[in-house]
């Protein structure tokens, strides 16, 4: 096929939708159900209502083929679990009782059931829940969802194309069993797995579906010669199947490197790539092996996890390179447009100028119809949209907002001596000890508590009007009051004062430094139900005021206990944001680590000796290839330490991780240079002790014992059992004991439970130690 009749091919495509609905129906739908307000019918019908709706707007806005099979309950990658029947054990009689019951059982866990582990999608913020398997794992095929939802697009008139997590990726991102020794691999279940895979391609043929998009990001990271063989066994054996549809393999987030010539020699007929950020060099890896010959393109370069508008003519320049190494091009963005919020036409209270430099899922969906249309056409069709885009482009280069010469000298004049405490860690230690005066086994909490209905309406009031600003801060200091005497209460040692006054640990802070701008609807969803409204990392950023210490304060002065100062770090403001993309990542995170470092400095002048900065976004933004590893976290690390380089020596710094893997950045966590570390312990057994223990970890830790995550509450058993384990691996002079994460998530009632039961863990286990005070 020539060039010409490849443009005039050119189909515009997206890899997903965002599933939430434009006010969140799906979430409300689905807690209402927990709760019993809504029946199964309702829920099922609300969720075929958002999906027709998406495959509508995509169709309206000229989108030629709809993915189906992304929209979810709680989490794809637990819909493949389901799809090829690995259910866990504990877990298959509460499915086979209720089918919906026993998938959110899977999810959230029930009193007396755990549930799957939780950790990050690659380096997003979505999470995952974590398939488990082992060598005794038996895969059956359940397509009926997949099939559903095709067959409802398909009876709208909509060219569909079923969108799976493939099977390499679900094997990588999967973990042995509870019980299954540690060094089982599940890969080796690959050969297991086709035949399932196989059935469920075979049953959406059957269904209409002309081509399939199997999922493999996994494929992006540095992967071994055995991954990669198993990568090639794997599409030979489905490619060369005759009962299936046409297959896009989809990749994203990065470059393929080497995995790009396996799946562009796989008897596959089309590949789906990533030519945005990092993943631009697919551009060069994919002329150096000849292109795709006979084979369908999906070039993804509109970026679906930024918010900033595209650039039309790098993305034609990018494309008509494109055009000579397929025999079809198709125009698609980077990756799901989950990652993105969904509308920007919701905001009201962005300037109109700046948010014609931002684009939401609606309005990505628009750039690919018009990318596709100038593929086809030439540029020529898109004159007056090149126009605009240029004169956008312009606009956010030349503003006042990007540029702030005062953030950027100081910044300039920042030193090694800047980012490094005053003495090292043992001295800090012992002075740490001598003025706070904690028991073995110190109790504390992450930083929030329960966000209950009455504080989001007094909130809402206060927007509304409906409430000044003195009876807002009289309903936020009752519940900083209500915390705290319950914190006492039950015998926590280092206490916090709940974070009431905040509705999101990084927009709270966001909305007070300069730079920022915050969304009003620009919901993303992190987990199962839980959505955030990242903010916009749009200029240089300062600090104006101080942020947190008027609350933090009168929390202290209500109690003799320490109350810790709750900050989020740099790394975190930049991961949890739609980040700029005009100028380095560092750059721009110590921009955020010196507005941080400013807040330290008030909150010591306050009083205040435990400052904890929490960093669970750093394991997330990791690159996902080595070779960026070293130069990422050298600024990350220097970030923290420049954020909390000027506290005292006897003012003790905490840091939070949670839900990622650590084991690869040990020596970055101790780069930090915090004194304390809380982490994510309680679905993972523990691994985290260990690991850090086995890296020779030198400073206090804090392995969570209560999953908040769950509603479950762990009694005091449980809470003790998870204690002993860490001390398997943690010194009892070096271990905290605390939840896994902030409790906003919560309510009440199970929070006050939990954490009795965890104060009661540490009281026993304490009084059995030399030294220790029951």
């Amino acid at each position: 096929m020539t060039s010409r009749s490849a443009a005039a091919a050119a189909r515009a495509t997206v890899h997903g939708y965002p599933r939430q609905g434009p006010n969140r129906e799906l979430k409300k739908a689905i807690e209402g159900y927990w709760k019993g307000r809504v029946d199964a019918d309702t829920l099922r019908t609300t969720a075929a209502g958002l999906r027709r709706g998406n495959w509508q707007q995509l169709a309206e806005a000229g989108v030629h083929e709809v993915p189906t099979g992304d929209f979810s309950y709680y989490d794809h990658v637990l819909d493949t679990s389901v799809m090829v029947g690995a259910i866990p054990a504990r877990h298959r009689a509460a499915v086979a009782a209720d089918q919906l019951d026993g998938y959110f059982a899977m999810a959230r866990g029930t009193q007396d059931v755990a549930p799957l582990e939780m950790t990050k999608w690659f380096d997003t913020n979505y999470h995952y829940l974590v398939p488990e398997l082992g060598p005794d794992t038996v895969f059956a095929a359940d397509s009926a969802q997949q099939v559903a939802q095709l067959t409802e697009a398909v009876g709208l008139g909509l060219a569909a194309r079923p969108v799976l997590v493939g099977p390499v990726t679900y094997l990588l991102l999967a973990k042995p069993a509870p019980g299954v020794a540690a060094g089982f691999d599940p890969l080796t279940l690959l050969d297991r797995l086709l035949p399932v895979y196989a059935e469920v391609l075979a049953d959406l043929r059957a269904a209409g579906a002309r081509w399939v998009q199997l999922d493999e990001p996994a494929l992006v990271q540095d992967r071994s010669p055995a991954v990669l063989n198993a990568a090639a066994r794997a599409y030979r054996d489905l490619g060369t199947r005759t009962d299936r549809p046409q297959l896009l393999v989809a990749s994203y987030f990065d470059r393929l490197g080497e995995a790009l010539p396996v799946l562009a020699k796989a008897p596959v007929e089309g590949l789906a790539l990533d030519f945005t950020g990092p993943a631009a060099g697919n551009l060069q890896d994919l002329a150096a092996v000849g292109g795709l010959p006979g084979k369908r393109l999906v070039a993804g370069v509109v970026n679906g996890r930024n918010v900033w508008i595209n650039n039309h003519e790098q993305s034609l320049a990018t494309l008509g390179t494109l055009l000579g190494l397929a025999e079809r091009v198709d125009v698609s963005s980077s990756c799901s447009l989950l990652h993105v919020p969904l509308d920007t036409g919701a905001e009201r209270d962005i300037d109109p100028q700046i948010v014609r430099w931002l684009a939401f899922a609606r309005q990505k969906t628009t750039e690919i119809v018009t990318l596709a249309r100038g593929l086809a056409r030439g540029t020529g069709a898109l004159a007056a949209e090149l126009a605009a885009n240029r004169a956008d482009l312009a606009s956010r280069a030349g503003s006042a907002l990007t540029h702030d010469p005062a953030v950027r000298a100081r910044v300039a004049a920042v030193t090694d001596a800047d980012g490094r405490r005053s003495q090292p860690y043992a001295e800090r230690s012992a002075a740490q000890r001598a003025h706070l005066r904690l028991p073995l086994l110190p109790t504390t909490t992450i930083g929030s508590f329960p966000q209950t209905a009455g504080l989001r309406t007094a909130r809402a009031d206060l927007r509304a009007g409906r409430l000044d600003a003195e009876g807002y801060e009289e309903r936020i200091s009752a519940e900083i009051r209500e915390v705290l005497a319950f914190q006492e209460k039950a015998g926590i040692d280092v206490l916090v004062h709940g974070e009431p006054e905040r509705n999101d640990m990084v927009q709270y802070f966001a909305e007070q430094l300069t730079g920022y701008l915050a969304t009003q609807h620009g919901w993303v969803q992190s987990y199962g139900t839980r959505y955030v409204r990242p903010p916009i990392l749009a200029g240089d950023i300062s600090r104006p005021e101080p942020m947190t210490v008027r609350w933090t304060r009168y929390a202290q002065s209500l109690t003799e206990w320490p109350v810790k100062g709750m900050l989020t770090g740099p790394v975190t403001m930049l991961a949890w944001s739609f980040v700029r993309d005009d100028q380095p990542l560092g750059d721009t995170a110590r921009q955020v680590a010196l507005a941080l470092r400013d807040e330290v400095n008030d909150l010591e002048a306050a009083g205040t000796s435990v400052i904890q900065v929490d960093e669970p976004a750093l394991r997330e933004t990791l690159p996902l290839r080595a070779a960026g590893h070293a130069a990422y976290l050298a600024w990350a690390t220097e970030a923290f330490r420049l954020t909390t380089g000027g506290a005292r020596p006897d003012t003790q710094i905490h840091t939070h991780m949670c839900y990622a893997e650590f084991g690869d950045i040990l020596r970055a966590i101790e780069d930090l240079d915090a004194d304390v570390i809380s982490l994510e312990a309680a679905r993972s057994h523990m691994q985290v002790a260990s690991e850090l223990a086995t890296g020779g970890y030198p400073r206090e830790v804090g392995p969570g014992v209560y999953d908040i995550h769950s509603p479950r509450v762990p009694d005091v058993a449980e809470a003790t059992a998870l204690l002993r384990k860490g001390l398997a691996a943690i010194p009892a002079e070096r271990l905290w004991v605390n939840p896994d994460c902030g409790l906003k998530t919560r309510g009440w009632p199970e929070v006050r439970a939990a954490l009795e039961n965890l104060v009661t863990a540490a009281r026993e286990v304490r009084g059995s130690l030399p030294g220790g005070v029951s």
